[in-house]
C-alpha cells in the first residue's frame, strides 16, 4: 500500500475515535491519536476524552502495553489535529512525542489556537522527528468547524435551521393536460432544489417542473416566484403550523444536543413558547436566547452582534438559529453565519410567514431524505 494510503486509513480511524469526545472535550477540540509500529500494526490509540484531562497523544501513548514499547522508536504517531506546545491544563504534547522519540508524527491539519498555530509542528521537527501536515485535512477541519470558526473569526459558529412547506407557485403556476395545480402532492421537490452537488447552477421554477413531472404532463410553466412558508401567521387563536415529523424532530433534538446556544426572536417565544431542549435525545440542554428590539431581562439581545459577543465571551462555540422569519433574515443580511439547514414537508398552505430569502453564495453540502427533506448549505 502506497504511503499516502497508509496515512489516509490511520487518519480516519483518528477522526473516529475523536468523536468519541464531542460531548465532553469542549471547549477544546476534538482530537484522536493513533500509535501504528513499523511493521502496521496499531500499538496504541486514544482520543481527548474531557476538557482539563489528557489530550488524544497522551491517552494513546498511556494504552502502548509495556511489551510495545520497544516498538516506538520505529512508530508512527498520527493525529488529527496538530499537537499543543503550550502549558495550559495539561504539558505539551509536542514534549511527550519527542521524549518517545518516535521516528514519524502525522497531522491532519494546524491547530488554530493562538498559543499553537503551527509551533507544535515546528517544535517536533527541530527534534529531528519527521512530520507530515494535511493528510484527510477537509475532514480534520470540518471536524472541528466549531472549534476552528470560534478560534479564527473570534465568534461562535452559526447554523440558521429552519422548516418549511413545500413551495406555492404563486399567480397561475401552467397549464397540464390534467389540469392539476402545481402546487399539490403530486411530487413536487421543496425550493430551494438541491439537485447538482458541486455546481452554482440553481433551479429555476420552469426547469424544477420538468425535473419534477413528466414533460407529457407539463404544457408551459411560467416564471413566477415560489413561496415557502415556515408558520402561521399571528391571530387571536394562534396555533404553530407542524411541519417536522416525529424523527426529524428527533434530529433537531440530537442537533441541539451537539450546539452551545439557541435562539430564537421574541414573537415566536410569545407565541410558541419553546422548550428549546434536548428532550428526545441524550446531552446537554443548549442555552436559550431570544433576539428582541427592546430586551428588559437576562438571556435577550438586541441585535445579531450582541448575541455573538455574549456567546464569545462565555466561550460558547456554536449558536442554532430556530427562528422565526425576522430573527433568521436578520443573521442572513447581517452575513452572520456559516450553515443553513432547511427542512422542507411534501405540503402547502394557502398563506403564513414566507421563509427567508436565501443568499446567493452557498452550496449543497448534504441532503437527507425521508418524509421530509433536509438539505444543508454552506457559506462560498
Amino acid at each position: 500500500m502506497k504511503q499516502e494510503k497508509t496515512d489516509e486509513k490511520y487518519m480516519r480511524r483518528c477522526l473516529q475515535l475523536a468523536r468519541n469526545g464531542q460531548q465532553l472535550a469542549k471547549p477544546n477540540p476534538m482530537v484522536g491519536a493513533v500509535i501504528v509500529s513499523k511493521e502496521g500494526r496499531i500499538i496504541g490509540e486514544g482520543y481527548h476524552v474531557c476538557c482539563g484531562k489528557g489530550h488524544a497523544e497522551v491517552n494513546a501513548f498511556a494504552s502502548v502495553r509495556k511489551e510495545d514499547e520497544a516498538l516506538l522508536r520505529e512508530a508512527t504517531v498520527y493525529v488529527s489535529l496538530e499537537p499543543c506546545s503550550h502549558y495550559g491544563k495539561t504539558p505539551p504534547c509536542a514534549d511527550l512525542i519527542i521524549s518517545k522519540g518516535v521516528r514519524r508524527v502525522v497531522c491532519g491539519c494546524i491547530d488554530p489556537f493562538a498559543e499553537v498555530q503551527g509551533r507544535g509542528v515546528k517544535k517536533i521537527r527541530e527534534a529531528g522527528i519527521e512530520v507530515t501536515v494535511g493528510v484527510l485535512e477537509k475532514e480534520c477541519l470540518e471536524l472541528n468547524k466549531r472549534f476552528i470558526t470560534y478560534n479564527t473569526h473570534k465568534r461562535p459558529y452559526v447554523i440558521l435551521k429552519w422548516a418549511e412547506t413545500e413551495s406555492r407557485l404563486t399567480n397561475t403556476p401552467f397549464n397540464t393536460t390534467t389540469d392539476t395545480p402545481f402546487n399539490t402532492t403530486t411530487g413536487l421537490s421543496p425550493l430551494p432544489l438541491p439537485h447538482r452537488e458541486g455546481s452554482n447552477h440553481r433551479d429555476t421554477p420552469e426547469e424544477i417542473c420538468i425535473l419534477n413531472s413528466t414533460e407529457e404532463s407539463v404544457t408551459t410553466c411560467t416564471n413566477n416566484s415560489a413561496v415557502a412558508y415556515i408558520g402561521n401567521l399571528p391571530s387571536k387563536n394562534y396555533q404553530p403550523l407542524i411541519i417536522s415529523t416525529p424523527f426529524t424532530k428527533m434530529l433537531v433534538h440530537k442537533m441541539r444536543a451537539e450546539n452551545d446556544a439557541i435562539l430564537v426572536g421574541k414573537t415566536t417565544e410569545e407565541l410558541e413558547q419553546p422548550q428549546l431542549t434536548v428532550r428526545e435525545w441524550s446531552g446537554p440542554n443548549p442555552e436559550k436566547l431570544v433576539l428582541t428590539s427592546q430586551p428588559t431581562k437576562a438571556g435577550e439581545y438586541a441585535t445579531p452582534a450582541e448575541v455573538l459577543s455574549h456567546l464569545y465571551a462565555e466561550k460558547k462555540q456554536s449558536l442554532i438559529v430556530e427562528g422565526g422569519a425576522k430573527t433568521l433574515q436578520s443573521f442572513l443580511d447581517a452575513g452572520l453565519w456559516d450553515e443553513i439547514r432547511i427542512e422542507s414537508a411534501p405540503f402547502t398552505v394557502n398563506e403564513g410567514i414566507e421563509a427567508p430569502k436565501l443568499p446567493d453564495n452557498i452550496r449543497v453540502i448534504k441532503v437527507e431524505k425521508y418524509v421530509n427533506t433536509i438539505v444543508t448549505y454552506e457559506r462560498v
